[in-house]
């Protein structure tokens, strides 16, 4: 228990910093919108923390920090460039504009309370699986082998990570054809579900947890998983696309009767 609280706390702590010293670059910036990329890239860091305190080598240790560390870096770096390429996100412009008009608060307290201090706690609870999943095997001599539950997460996460991959590039392919401008994406994996970033970033966690649970301790970490799927379904993914895409996409709303808003399905008849 001593191990556990100690890992978790070292990881809170190197999280904090971050997050604090990231806020204080947002107030040279004035735009919070950067830190989307830290959500992915700050959960690798978690991940490579916790196994160098593992101290192992052990097929758990290994395969988390991996397949996270592959997923997070894909997408933080992707974020990041659209970050740079497209410029301010607007769902941070317009919160940090409400904040400073409807509540007086200043540029700072704006972006501290309503970005870095929310974020902070649920990339730390979200990547619980990469860090209790590590804990399974320390102390032993000849640390277990991944069994089918493990296998299974592997499988899982690596499907995840290239459904959300292909993903994100048709929809950079797309938008980068002048010919779609103001069109909606409707084939490859976007005529089976209009979110496959989403679904694929849903099934890298669940596939992390399977794992984790492999190893015994992980079991516990269930809440990261069911967290991010919450996330992207029900507040921060789903919801704020659609609401823009439904006032600037006419055709948003047939896409809609068609398509699935979640798991991929073969799209429904007109």
């Amino acid at each position: 228990m001593m191990d556990f609280a100690h890992l978790l706390g070292q990881n809170l702590a190197i999280s904090t910093s971050l997050f604090v010293m990231l806020w204080l670059i947002n107030l040279v910036t004035r735009d919070p919108s950067f830190v989307d990329s830290w959500w992915a890239l700050g959960m690798v860091v978690s991940a490579c923390a916790t196994f160098l305190y593992v101290g192992h080598t052990g097929d758990h240790a290994i395969a988390l920090t991996a397949l996270c560390s592959v997923w997070g870096l894909r997408l933080g770096f992707y974020l990041l460039w659209r970050w740079r390429k497209h410029g301010p996100d607007r769902r941070y412009t317009t919160m940090m504009a409400s904040a400073q008009k409807e509540r007086g608060w200043g540029y700072a307290r704006a972006s501290l309370l309503l970005v870095f201090a929310l974020q902070l706690p649920l990339q730390f609870i979200v990547s619980l699986p990469v860090q209790l999943g590590q804990m399974g095997d320390r102390g032993m001599l000849f640390p277990a082998p991944l069994g089918p539950a493990a296998w299974l997460g592997v499988a899982v996460a690596v499907a995840g990570i290239l459904f959300e991959s292909i993903g994100d590039s048709q929809l950079v392919a797309f938008k980068a054809d002048p010919a779609n401008a103001g069109k909606v994406l409707q084939s490859g994996l976007w005529r089976y579900t209009r979110h496959p970033n989403y679904f694929g970033d849903a099934c890298v966690w669940w596939g992390l947890w399977l794992i984790a649970a492999d190893a015994g301790l992980g079991l516990w970490s269930m809440v990261g998983p069911i967290l991010i799927t919450v996330l992207l379904t029900r507040w921060s993914g789903v919801p704020t696309v659609e609401g823009r895409m439904r006032r600037k996409r006419p055709e948003y709303e047939a896409y809609i009767q068609r398509t699935s808003g979640f798991i991929p399905m073969p799209p429904k008849k007109a």
